[in-house]
């Protein structure tokens, strides 16, 4: 006779292997693992603009004391460039002129002048922003005391000059709420530099030349990481036109000595830039103003002299 509670107890017996051999047989259950972040897309990569339209502006009695303008026109023409130049009388008509062609062909907008030929580079800034016109690059080379401000339209501008100077002098600034790039350098204490030849210096020239040409090539920068840089230049001192200045953290060990080394510019600039000695102690973590290039510098600089016998 089967004894009852013995087949109950074998029945739990095997019902428990049964249970544990399928708990065995079963992975455990995983969470499922986190769906990654998308990554941002790729910014669309920056079109080339097209060559820029150069218009060039002599001072004062302009075919007798600003050649300077002449060669440099050569020079931009011989380098594949559209440059022309004009006396600063017809300043307005010039104007209109560069804008309409804007507006039928966009095109970079460049516009060096000299004396008062600097101050219609101005007059010809203002004209277009009135026209929501942009103007990529202004050079003023000694422009006259009445220049007025850079309009907020010009992307970058750059002002060498001699604050002592009759003819000359102006000491362009931007109005306020100027974000572009800004650089002004004065001449006044280099000698051999007058009203007269300082439009003709070779060095100067083939920097701008070199401006030009990287010009359409230069992604935009982002607003507001431009600072803007003034310089009273040594005497018989290389001058290099810095596009503008730029922000960087001092690091465990920074002087201004290895800064102005490692980004291949002279101590002089670095002190003045900050407002500090050459021999100042920094702290890491300092903000520390830097000149910039609008494309890497040339390995050999620029002197503001022109050569001997060319006046």
């Amino acid at each position: 006779m089967i004894d009852l509670r013995r087949l109950l107890a074998l029945a739990a017996v095997a019902l428990l292997a049964l249970n544990t051999g399928t708990a065995v047989a079963s992975p455990a259950k995983t969470k499922p693992a986190a769906a990654a972040p998308a990554a941002p897309p790729p910014p669309p990569p920056f079109e080339p603009l097209p060559p820029p339209k150069i218009y060039l502006f002599r001072g004062a009695m302009g075919p007798f004391f600003s050649t300077g303008m002449d060669r440099l026109e050569e020079k931009l023409t011989q380098a594949g460039f559209s440059a022309n130049v004009y006396e600063f009388t017809i300043c307005r008509w010039i104007g209109e002129r560069a804008i309409s062609s804007y507006k039928e062909t966009p095109a970079p907008i460049v516009l060096i002048g000299h004396s008062m030929g600097g101050l219609c580079s101005i007059v010809i800034s203002e004209m277009a922003a009135k026209e929501n016109v942009p103007i990529s690059l202004v050079i003023t080379i000694d422009p006259a005391h009445a220049t007025g401000d850079v309009p907020l339209n010009v992307e970058r501008f750059i002002n060498i000059y001699l604050s002592d100077s009759v003819l000359g002098g102006g000491n362009v600034v931007a109005v306020p709420g100027y974000r572009g790039h800004y650089a002004s350098y004065d001449l006044k204490e280099n000698a051999r530099v007058s009203h007269i030849n300082i439009e003709k210096s070779d060095d100067i020239h083939r920097q701008i030349v070199d401006m030009v040409t990287q010009l359409p090539r230069i992604p935009p920068q982002t607003q507001g990481d431009a600072v803007p840089l003034r310089y009273l230049v040594p005497a018989n001192t290389l001058v290099e036109l810095w596009d503008s200045g730029v922000r960087l953290p001092v690091r465990r060990g920074d002087t201004m000595e290895s800064i102005a080394a490692a980004n291949r510019v002279p101590l002089w600039s670095l002190a003045q830039s900050n407002s500090l000695p050459e021999n100042a102690t920094l702290t890491p973590g300092q903000s520390i103003i830097v000149p910039r290039h609008l494309t890497p510098p040339d390995p050999t600089a620029a002197m503001a002299t022109p050569p001997p016998g060319r006046r």
